[in-house]
């Protein structure tokens, strides 16, 4: 189907550009999400006539997306959740997950403008994109620990992956295979040659 668009898309088009695309992105999302017309001769020239407007209010659009990202960019936020010694997480931090974080923080921005292309799993500082507007994208770093002492360690450079960066260095000093057994001791069994 061929369809006019009416914003810029990622990976389509600029605004005002005829495409080529599939029967069911056309229906299910271009054209209820108004982002599309139908490209036909009545359509042609009602965009033609709304143009001015539609530039105006895309430009309005992403001046308010642009003060947003002045504010938003490079800022770090911290998301504490339950974890195993290893770092991985008992569930994952989901887009809407990451939407209520910064919603909390005073930044209104939607799970669908969060770029995720997989849950996140595991502890660590994570780079996660956002896009505010089809033209305007900013970075935030997403810091994931389970308390915020260990994400304040975290920030540091600290890697708290493994149960000694957790607990310390003596966590296990009773647990060492040289308490168990002796190195120096002869087996029930063992003959002397």
């Amino acid at each position: 189907m061929d369809v006019i668009l009416l914003e810029r898309v990622a990976r389509l088009g600029q605004m005002g550009d005829t495409v080529k695309v599939k029967d069911g992105f056309a229906r299910n999302f271009l054209l209820p999400k108004g982002k599309a017309l139908r490209a036909n001769e009545a359509n042609k020239k009602k965009f033609e006539g709304q143009r001015a407007q539609l530039e105006a209010r895309n430009l309005e659009r992403k001046s308010e997306a642009e003060a947003i990202a002045e504010k938003l960019d490079g800022h770090s936020f911290i998301a504490v959740r339950s974890a195993g010694e290893t770092g991985q997480l008992y569930g994952s931090v989901s887009t809407r997950d990451i939407a209520d974080l910064l919603t909390a923080e005073g930044f209104s921005v939607a799970r669908n403008q969060i770029e995720l292309n997989h849950p996140i799993k595991t502890i660590g500082l994570t780079n996660v994109a956002i896009a505010l507007h089809p033209e305007v994208e900013v970075t935030v770093t997403l810091n994931i620990a389970r308390s915020t002492d260990e994400a304040e360690r975290q920030a540091q450079g600290e890697m708290l992956t493994t149960a000694e960066a957790i607990y310390g260095d003596d966590i296990n000093d009773n647990a060492r295979p040289d308490n168990f057994f002796d190195p120096n001791a002869e087996f029930e069994g063992e003959e002397e040659a």
